[in-house]
């Protein structure tokens, strides 16, 4: 390998791993993605997400969809009503991740069926 070559395979290697932290970035953490999930399935108010994902905290969740709502990937709506309604829903940019959540779900079958039916959430 030349030092040309080496050089931009550095510059290629670091460049993934730039993109690669970015994404973790943004749905990275034990959370996140769950709650994505959930928000991927359709319109959804804040105590049905936090029943449906057993061990998240009332702090815990209000932060990673303020944080997923800052990264656009989740958008919240406010219904002017009394008491206020709250729904969450997921974003047209959101949706560029559905693609990680295929890979992911083929990958987590394979495991599952892999090393037996393991930790889950």
């Amino acid at each position: 390998m030349t030092n040309e070559q080496a050089a931009s395979r550095f510059e290629h290697d670091y460049e993934c791993y730039e993109n690669v932290a970015a994404t973790i970035g943004v749905i990275g953490g034990k959370w996140k993605m769950l709650i994505m999930w959930h928000v991927n399935q359709g319109s959804i108010r804040y105590n049905e997400l936090r029943r449906s994902i057993p061990g998240i905290s009332q702090k815990m969740l209000s932060q990673q969809l303020k944080e997923l709502e800052q990264d656009g990937i989740i958008h919240r709506e406010v219904y002017p009503e009394t008491p206020p309604r709250v729904e969450y829903n997921i974003t047209d940019y959101g949706h560029t991740l559905d693609p990680i959540f295929d890979l992911m779900d083929a990958w987590g079958e394979t495991h599952r069926q892999t090393v037996g039916r393991g930790r889950t959430p």
